[in-house]
């Protein structure tokens, strides 16, 4: 199996989502915003870098995040914090409820004469999506140099941006292998019906002719457990193995439960074991931190 190191792109490590983030702080300063507003749940890795990404331009951020905020705050809320960023908390029954609240806080800055620049959940839209698309190019030449062609890609999957990137990159740049995505939050039906939306906008305003994303890929949505950002005994001792193993820092939203996912899907016989599988860490290494009572360390 190969592993490609998203974990360790960008500033503060901040994985797959800096990809997206590029595209998307790109436009807000191109449409001189001076605000970056985006949401999550309180670990959100994306609203942690979307965070990052403003403190560097220096651009104002404020977070709509749901939940309440704990005390005291640890994890990438922490690093929000630190990062400058506003927090608004505004809990609502599922994590895809949060435009309303996001809008609210956009019309505050618009009130007070400033120009705020909305990021959707996860920046899963057609503009970030385009930070994989490039990715899969990267991927592409590097596969090629180091053997025979991938038989299948797996990584996490949240709110589908990066899926959505991922299986147009592998159309765009001529990887004919299997996309396969671990689903952490949401149903696949949800997720698919979330590429179908991606891949519409791409076609119509960045790649025309952009192929059918149907056939392409599956998502795998077994390994949610008990819902976003929640860990079973089994995945923190599947966390535990593969740092005492490999030095490989998963997080329990994220990577673990797609490392873990794949790794079942092989004893079960979903996924051969003889497949050459890039397996992509698209990071989150801070949210263990939050976790860290449940490992039973001395």
């Amino acid at each position: 199996m190969l592993l490609k190191r998203d974990d360790l792109t960008g500033m503060a490590l901040s994985g797959n989502k800096v990809r997206k983030l590029e595209y998307c702080a790109a436009d807000a300063l191109a449409r001189g915003a001076d605000v970056l507003i985006t949401c999550g749940g309180p670990q959100s890795n994306h609203a942690r870098a979307t965070a990052a990404v403003a403190a560097k331009l220096g651009l104002e951020c404020h977070l709509v995040l749901n939940g309440s905020p704990g005390a005291p705050p640890d994890g990438n809320l922490f690093l929000d914090f630190l990062f400058g960023a506003r927090v608004t908390f505004a809990p609502v029954p599922d994590l895809r409820e949060q435009d309303e609240s996001m809008e609210e806080v956009a019309e505050e800055y618009r009130s007070r004469g400033l120009r705020p620049y909305t990021i959707p959940l996860g920046a899963s839209d057609a503009l970030g999506s385009l930070g994989y698309v490039d990715a899969m190019g990267e991927i592409a030449e590097q596969v090629g140099r180091s053997g025979p062609a991938l038989d299948r890609i797996v990584f996490s999957c949240g709110s589908g941006g990066t899926l959505a990137g991922i299986v147009a990159g592998c159309l765009v740049h001529g990887l004919d292998c299997r996309v396969t995505a671990v689903s952490v939050a949401f149903p696949a039906a949800w997720v698919e019906e979330k590429v179908e939306e991606v891949f519409s906008d791409l076609r119509e305003r960045y790649i025309p002719g952009l192929s059918d994303p149907r056939g392409k890929y599956e998502v795998i949505d077994g390994y949610i457990g008990e819902g976003y950002g929640k860990a079973s005994l089994d995945l923190i001792d599947f966390i535990k193995e593969a740092a005492s193993l490999e030095a490989v820092l998963l997080d329990p939203a994220y990577t673990a439960k797609a490392l873990f996912g794949l790794k079942n899907e092989i004893e079960k016989g979903g996924i051969g074991a003889d497949e050459r599988i890039l397996f992509i860490h698209t990071g989150g290494v801070f949210g263990l931190f939050p976790f860290r009572d449940r490992f039973g360390l001395e």
